[in-house]
C-alpha cells in the first residue's frame, strides 16, 4: 500500500487546505499521541516551526490532537529542523515534530516527523500512522471544534542545540567577516547567535521574517543578493558568505572572490579535511546521481570513493548508514556529518567548513580550487506515457550513440520525473557545446516516441 499523506519529507501543502485544514492537522495529532502514548508512556513531544504565518496555528492544533491521547507538548517556537531532530534525541522527547515546508513559498506548510532517536520516521511507521489519521478522520473522533484551540507557549529553549553546535569545532572563527542570509526563515536568529559565538563579525542579510517573506528572493535557493554583497564587501580572506534555506536544514556558500560553493564543493572540502583527520572511514563519500563529474574525480585524486544514490536525502541517508559512512550529501547544500547529527545541518555544515577556513589559513576560494565543475545540461522533455526507455530502440540507441563518443569522458542520466510528467536528460561533459550536442539528441529522441 502506498502512502497518500506522506511525502519524501513529511506531509506538505497549502496551509488552511487539506491535508494541512485544522480538522485533520488534529487528526494528525490524534494518530501520532495513539502511537507515542503506547511507545513513550508519559515521555512529551517537542513542536518547532519556521517564521511562516501559519505555523502558530498548525502547531495548537497538533498539541491539542496529541493531548486528547495524553501526550504533552513542549513548544521551541522558531527553531530549525536539524534543532528539532537533534533536541529529539538528546532531551528525553518521544518525538520531534517540525512545521515547514523547507523551501517553498510562504503559503505552503508542512509536518516533519522525528524519532525518538532524531531520525525520520521510516516508510512502513508513516504508513501505520496514515492510516490511523484516516481512520480519525472517517470516526468523528475529534472531541472538540478545532478552530478554537488557543495558540501555544514556547517553554523550551534552542540554547542546548546551539551549544552542541559550538563544541563541535576546535577553532574559533576570530577574524572572520561572515555575510549570513537566513532566507527570513528558522536561523534568522539563530545563525547570527552562533557565529556570533563562534567569535566571527556577522553581516545580516534577510534576517527579519514578517510571516510571508520566508525564501523569498533569498536564502540557498537565491544566492544571487549573498554573492552582490559578498563581491561588495571585498574583506579577502577573512570573507565568507552563508545562505540558508527557510528550515536551515542546508546550506549554500559564497567565497570571497564570488565563486558560489554549493554541496558539491562543501563535500570535497569537508572530505579532505576528515580524511586527513582520520575521520572519513572506508575513504567514502555518498552522494546522488546529480552530483557533479569534477567532485568524483577531485575525490578520486584523493583515493575517495563516491557512492551515488537516487536523489533525496534520505536516500543519502540509508546508504550512509548500510555503508557506514560518515559524510554524504547532496549539490543542494543538504550535507549530513553523521558524527554529529542525524540529518542536514546548514548551521553545521557552515561551520565546520569556515573552522576548516581558519584551520588551514585558507580562503574558500582556495580551499575549492581543485574543484573542476563540468558543464551540465539538464533538458526536460514533457511526456504523455512512462514506457521504459531503456526498451525504446530509438531512445536506447541515441543513448548509446553518445555514450560511445563521450568514450568515458562524461556521464548521462535520464530519468523520469517522480512528481510531473517529464523525462529528464542530464548530460555532462568536459566541452559544453559537446554536452549541449549530445543533450539535444536524446531529447529528440523522447520527444519523438513519447511526447
Amino acid at each position: 500500500m502506498s502512502k497518500r499523506l506522506f511525502g519524501t519529507d513529511g506531509i506538505r501543502g497549502v496551509a488552511g487546505e487539506a491535508p494541512l485544514d485544522n480538522r485533520t492537522v488534529q487528526a494528525v495529532g490524534i494518530a501520532l499521541g495513539i502511537d507515542l502514548s503506547h511507545r513513550f508512556p508519559g515521555q512529551p513531544v517537542l513542536i518547532g516551526m519556521d517564521t511562516r504565518e501559519s505555523g502558530p496555528a498548525i502547531a495548537s492544533h497538533l498539541a491539542h490532537g496529541l493531548k486528547q491521547q495524553g501526550v504533552r507538548s513542549e513548544f521551541a517556537g522558531v527553531i530549525t529542523t536539524p534543532g528539532v531532530a537533534y533536541l529529539a534525541r538528546t532531551a528525553d522527547f518521544a518525538a520531534g515534530i517540525m512545521i515547514s515546508a523547507s523551501h517553498n513559498p510562504y503559503r505552503d506548510n508542512g509536518i516533519k516527523v522525528f524519532a525518538h532517536n532524531g531520525y525520520k520516521l521510516p516508510d512502513s511507521e508513516e504508513l501505520e500512522i496514515e492510516t490511523e489519521i484516516f481512520r480519525v478522520l472517517d470516526s468523528g473522533a475529534l472531541s472538540t471544534q478545532p478552530d478554537s484551540t488557543p495558540p501555544l507557549a514556547v517553554s523550551w529553549s534552542g540554547q542546548p542545540y546551539l551549544d552542541f553546535l559550538l563544541s563541535t569545532v576546535p577553532s574559533r572563527l576570530e577574524g572572520q567577516t561572515v555575510v549570513v542570509d537566513c532566507g527570513n526563515g528558522a536561523a534568522s536568529a539563530l545563525a547570527i547567535q552562533l557565529f556570533e559565538k563562534a567569535g566571527a563579525k556577522v553581516v545580516p542579510v534577510s534576517c527579519q521574517p514578517d510571516g510571508r517573506n520566508i525564501n523569498l528572493d533569498c536564502g540557498a535557493l537565491h544566492v544571487e543578493k549573498l554573492r552582490g554583497r559578498v563581491i561588495e564587501m571585498k574583506h579577502g580572506a577573512g570573507l565568507a558568505g552563508v545562505a540558508f534555506d527557510g528550515d536551515a536544514d542546508r546550506a549554500m556558500m559564497v567565497a570571497p572572490g564570488g565563486r558560489i560553493i554549493d554541496g558539491d564543493a562543501i563535500l570535497l572540502i569537508a572530505a579532505r579535511r576528515m580524511q586527513a583527520d582520520g575521520h572519513l572511514p572506508g575513504n567514502i563519500v555518498v552522494s546522488t546521481v546529480m552530483a557533479n563529474l569534477g567532485l568524483e574525480k577531485a575525490l578520486g585524486r584523493l583515493g575517495i570513493d563516491m557512492v551515488r544514490t537516487p536523489v533525496g536525502d534520505k536516500y543519502v541517508l540509508e546508504e550512509m548508514i548500510r555503508r557506514d559512512a560518515a559524510l554524504g550529501g547532496e549539490q543542494s547544500g543538504h550535507i549530513i556529518f553523521r558524527e554529529f547529527a542525524t540529518t542536514g545541518d546548514g548551521m553545521l555544515s557552515a561551520l565546520q567548513i569556515l573552522a576548516t577556513c581558519v584551520r588551514e589559513h585558507a580562503t574558500l576560494d582556495e580551499l575549492a580550487a581543485d574543484l573542476t565543475v563540468f558543464p551540465q545540461i539538464l533538458v526536460n522533455v514533457r511526456v504523455k506515457e512512462r514506457r521504459p526507455l531503456e526498451v525504446i530502440p530509438r531512445i536506447a540507441q541515441e543513448i548509446l550513440d553518445c555514450e560511445r563518443e563521450m568514450d568515458g569522458s562524461g556521464r548521462i542520466l535520464v530519468r523520469y520525473s517522480g512528481t510531473e510528467p517529464l523525462a529528464r536528460v542530464m548530460v555532462e561533459g568536459p566541452d559544453r557545446s559537446a554536452v549541449e550536442r549530445w543533450a539535444g539528441r536524446i531529447a529528440a529522441a523522447i520527444r519523438s516516441e513519447l511526447a
